[in-house]
């Protein structure tokens, strides 16, 4: 269910009943009701929109609102010239295009959005529709002193479908980099906070046939995140860029090779 914030505007009362339309779920006036009142006479959850940011509360009594996670270290490190693991996999430079397929929450579409600049471009798929909706609003509407996160934020593009599809349609040798990280990790590697959007995660079933796409349509690399013990590293032909200690390795095709998995 949409409501608003405690003391609404109009533009806030408008954009809940413009994304109650988008999103096919119910609008409610909040008329000062508390939070935890419309959690029980609706026994569903709700997504309140506020002046500033979207919040989305359970019924299990979780609380979600965006933020952008490892993004903000990673982007420090970066800054500060250090290596970023997924980065020198994907072999992103300034200019190139960078299409993430599993978006979730946008922390590895932010560092590329960082590494390919103002002339390059990032675009990430979600499968959930309201999920879509909170990262964008999240991506470009989020505040931060580091202005070089906050404009890699709003240079990202979210699109709402399922990335098998889409990539179906791109020409050949059409984008730069094309990235999945299928096991929606971010949970695992982050805090608790975003834990509420593990139910709503789509996770799309990553198959041959994609792989065979994303390969035909990437100029440079086709990129895997994924546990160091996956056997899809192997199954799909995957070169496997180990790193001690760590729980996620990554795996690059490179599409020099155009070999088919």
């Amino acid at each position: 269910m949409i409501t608003t914030s405690y003391r609404p505007t109009e533009h806030t009362i408008k954009t809940a009943k413009q994304l109650s339309k988008e999103l096919g779920m119910p609008y409610c006036g909040r008329n000062k009701q508390t939070v935890e009142n419309l959690l029980k006479s609706a026994e569903r959850d709700l997504l309140v929109v506020g002046k500033e940011r979207f919040e989305l509360y359970t019924k299990q009594g979780a609380k979600f609102f965006f933020h952008p996670n490892t993004a903000m270290f990673r982007a420090k490190r970066f800054l500060r010239g250090e290596q970023e693991p997924m980065l020198r996999a994907a072999g992103l430079s300034e200019g190139d295009t960078f299409l993430d397929c599993t978006l979730g929450l946008g922390s590895d579409a932010i560092i590329a959005s960082m590494a390919v600049g103002e002339t390059g471009s990032v675009i990430g798929i979600e499968k959930n529709h309201l999920v879509s909706v909170l990262v964008r609003t999240g991506l470009h509407s989020w505040e931060t002193d580091i202005e070089e996160l906050q404009a890699a934020m709003r240079r990202i593009q979210v699109e709402n479908g399922d990335c098998f599809k889409y990539i179906k349609q791109l020409p050949d040798d059409s984008v730069d980099v094309i990235y999945f990280d299928p096991m929606f990790h971010e949970p695992v590697e982050t805090s608790d906070g975003i834990a509420p959007l593990r139910d709503l995660a789509e996770d799309s079933v990553l198959h041959e046939g994609c792989i065979i796409e994303a390969v035909r349509a990437a100029r440079k690399s086709v990129v895997l995140k994924d546990h160091w013990k996956s056997p899809r590293f192997e199954q799909f032909g995957f070169h496997v860029m180990k790193r001690k200690t760590a729980l996620f390795h990554y795996g690059v095709i490179q599409a020099a090779s155009k070999t088919s998995p």
